[in-house]
């Protein structure tokens, strides 16, 4: 069975296998039914490896096994496969879930806290900087940001940018508010996120600044995040945020801001 490579790899990020699984699996595709000799011949993979595989597959939803002798293995359609796979991630993301949830009230969150806060100790707040790579690790970070914030929280966006905020930051924003901490959200708001701009400013004062260009957050006028990238020219992969924990920067990024703060009129 000759299947081109650049096939094999989109199929192994695409449903999460490595490369003797997809070969097995394709290879059993082929045929409909099969031995695990039959596969091992089929797609070059090693016999000694080829039943581990199958199972494997088996229990990720790919395959069913066939009663009888010699055993066999069954295809199920792509259709079939596709659903048991997002049911089968569904299910194990919840339960890894309720494992990490469980953690908050044992010993070993304790022990962790602890090792970080005397680590931390011996830590100049000026080394407490770093890069977020990738759109989603940036709004998580963000989020942090946004949960530890104590008074107040700057957010200046994109207009696509904005549409993006309410379903990552609203929980948090909202938490935020009630703590009374006072937020403020600057982008151009057009028709596209007019709607968006009036959700957020059930959280925060919303502010539409049509002239700027920029993606960057400001906490407690003490940390910054700043994304160096335009959202519209870079995949959300390869998007890249600076993180940083200095006063002196921080304060005056915000001086800048609340300078231009006053010359806009909110939504």
């Amino acid at each position: 069975m000759i299947v081109k490579e650049e096939f094999l790899n989109r199929l192994r990020k695409i449903f999460d296998l490595n490369l003797y699984e997809v070969k097995v699996w394709t290879a059993l595709l082929s045929r409909g039914v099969s031995t695990a000799g039959e596969l091992s011949n089929i797609s070059d993979v090693p016999r000694s490896r080829t039943y581990d595989i199958l199972e494997t597959l088996e229990k990720k939803g790919f395959i069913v096994m066939k009663l009888g002798k010699p055993i066999k293995f069954v295809a199920l359609k792509p259709e079939e496969v596709i659903e048991r796979v997002k049911k089968n991630l569904v299910v194990s993301a919840q339960e890894k879930s309720k494992r990490l949830e469980k953690l908050k009230g044992e010993d070993i969150l304790t022990e962790l806290t602890s090792l970080f806060t005397q680590g931390v100790k011996f830590v100049e707040p000026s080394d407490l900087s770093g890069s977020v790579k990738g759109r989603q690790n940036v709004y998580n970070h963000l989020d942090m940001m946004i949960r530890e914030a104590e008074s107040t929280v700057t957010i200046v966006t994109t207009a696509a940018g904005l549409n993006r905020k309410l379903e990552a930051l609203e929980a948090s924003m909202e938490k935020a508010k009630k703590r009374g901490v006072k937020i403020k959200i600057a982008a151009p708001i057009d028709e596209s996120n007019k709607q968006i701009a009036k959700e957020l400013s059930k959280y925060a004062e919303v502010r539409n600044m049509p002239k700027i260009r920029a993606r960057f957050a400001i906490v407690d006028s003490q940390e910054l995040l700043f994304m160096i990238l335009d959202d519209e020219k870079v995949h959300p992969s390869y998007d890249v945020a600076i993180w940083l924990n200095t006063e002196f920067f921080a304060a005056a990024m915000e001086q800048l801001f609340e300078a231009a703060w006053k010359n806009f009129k909110g939504i």
